[in-house]
Parts: structure tokens; C-alpha cells; sequence
């Protein structure tokens, strides 16, 4: 560190460790970002198990001690490629869906706008380079598919808080549906937004479909969204409303003999 002071050596003050902390802090948050940068691109050419430490290492140019001191293990570190990116999207999915039912107060939001605010910031991130884009929109459909138990478990469990606030506003906007038919409906629509994002099938079949439009993630979510909202506003089963007749039909006379 370069001193303004040109008093001589015994009289100079020697750098205090908050002068130096600046310096250490921003060589280790590069070495973090190296370490993750080179994660992310390699889980998702390869997925979890097929990659390596050592490939991570080799590519970031840094030793297994720094992987160690900074995620601890590979688990770990797959995890904070995720939620480098995933926390600040799922964020701002809570922040937009706020807005909105504020917006709509007292009314509920209706089924389109829940599903806008799920989509509107995966599709800001897949327009954003800088945050991983559509490779990192890619990786997390892979991640959802992944069979690695702990995968599932931790994404369920780090954004239960953003699951339960999208159920709850779908089940607003959704009355009709019985709790078990909605967590269904739920359940394929991430699986196929899910399965959308991981592949690259969907990329080709608007390249062979529609040769004069830009195939892109974008382009992708804007086709998917009318099909995922068919989907939640579909007319319930026959067996389901046969069932809920029936269930009703119970509860009616339980209530007559009282």
C-alpha cells in the first residue's frame, strides 16, 4: 500500500487491519465469484454428480482448501449457486405479487396476474447476462429434475416461504378448487416450466415452427404461460365433482340431524 506520509520510517504509522480489510474483503468476494462462476457453468454442462471438485477448481484457478474454506462441500457449493441467483428472483416474485394485491385490494388477484408475477422475474433474468441468464434458467430447471435427493429437499425447504405465498394467492383466485386438485395443478406447472427451461427441445421446435423469430428463454416463457393458465383455470374432473357432490351431499345431512 502505496503511503502519502514521507516522514521517516520509525515515525510512520503502521497500516491498521482496518485500512487492510477493504483489500482482503475484495480479494476473497472474487475468489468466491471465480469459484461460483465456474461451478454454475459446470453443473450445468455436466449436472451435480458428473461434476467434479477438481473440474470446479481447475476452472476457477484456485486450490480445494479454497473451495473448502468458502462453501465447505461440493453440496454446498451447489447450493450457493443457486441461491445467488434464485434469492434475489424469488425476491422480487414476492415483492411484484405485493404489489399486486395491493393493488387489486379488497379483491383477490385474479389467477393471470399470480401467474405474471412467477414469470415476469424469470423472464428479467433470463434477459440479464449479468445474472446468469438463460444458462442459469436452464440450471435450475435442471436442478428440479435432478434426482439428487438433497437438491429437492433444500430447494423445497429454502423457498417454502415463496411457495406457501404463490399457493395461498392461487388458492384466492382459484376458490373452486379443492386444496389437493390445486397443490396437483401446482405440481405440473413447475414441472413444466421445470422441463422447459432444462432443455433445449423447445428451442429447436421455435427454430423449426417459426424460422423469423428469435428462439430465447423469453420467447419460451411467453408461449408457456397461456398453457400453464389453462391449465389452473381448467374445469375440475368429472370424479372430482362427483366427489365433492357427494361430500357436500354428507355434510348437508350431518348438519340436518344436529
Amino acid at each position: 500500500m502505496k503511503s502519502t506520509d514521507e516522514a521517516p520510517f520509525r515515525e510512520r504509522e503502521s497500516p491498521s487491519i482496518a485500512t487492510l480489510a477493504p483489500a482482503a474483503t475484495a480479494g476473497t468476494r472474487d475468489t468466491k465469484e471465480r469459484i461460483l462462476d465456474a461451478a454454475e457453468a459446470l453443473f450445468l454442462a455436466g449436472g451435480f454428480d458428473a461434476t467434479s471438485l477438481r473440474a470446479i477448481t481447475t476452472a476457477a484457478g484456485v486450490n480445494l482448501a479454497a473451495v473448502n474454506y468458502h462453501f465447505g462441500s461440493k453440496e454446498e457449493l451447489f447450493e450457493a449457486v443457486l441461491t445467488r441467483r434464485l434469492d434475489p428472483m424469488n425476491q422480487a416474485r414476492v415483492d411484484l405479487l405485493a404489489r399486486l394485491e395491493a393493488e387489486a385490494a379488497p379483491k383477490p388477484v385474479d389467477c393471470e396476474q399470480v401467474l405474471t408475477a412467477l414469470l415476469i422475474p424469470a423472464l428479467a433474468l433470463a434477459r440479464d447476462p449479468a445474472r446468469g441468464g438463460k444458462d442459469f434458467l436452464r440450471l435450475v430447471g435442471r436442478a428440479y429434475a435432478d434426482p439428487a435427493p438433497f437438491i429437492r429437499h433444500f430447494l423445497s425447504e429454502q423457498y417454502r416461504p415463496m411457495i406457501v405465498r404463490f399457493k395461498g394467492a392461487f388458492a384466492r383466485a382459484l376458490p373452486h378448487l379443492p386444496a389437493k386438485e390445486l397443490s396437483w395443478r401446482l405440481h405440473f406447472i413447475m414441472g413444466a416450466l421445470s422441463y422447459t427451461l432444462a432443455g433445449t427441445d423447445a428451442l429447436k421446435l421455435i427454430a423449426e415452427l417459426a424460422p423469423n423469430e428469435h428462439a430465447s428463454d423469453e420467447v419460451l416463457l411467453r408461449r408457456l404461460a397461456p398453457f400453464l393458465l389453462a391449465g389452473l383455470t381448467a374445469p375440475l374432473p368429472a370424479a372430482n365433482i362427483a366427489t365433492n357432490a357427494t361430500t357436500r351431499s354428507r355434510t348437508q345431512k350431518g348438519r340436518a340431524r344436529r
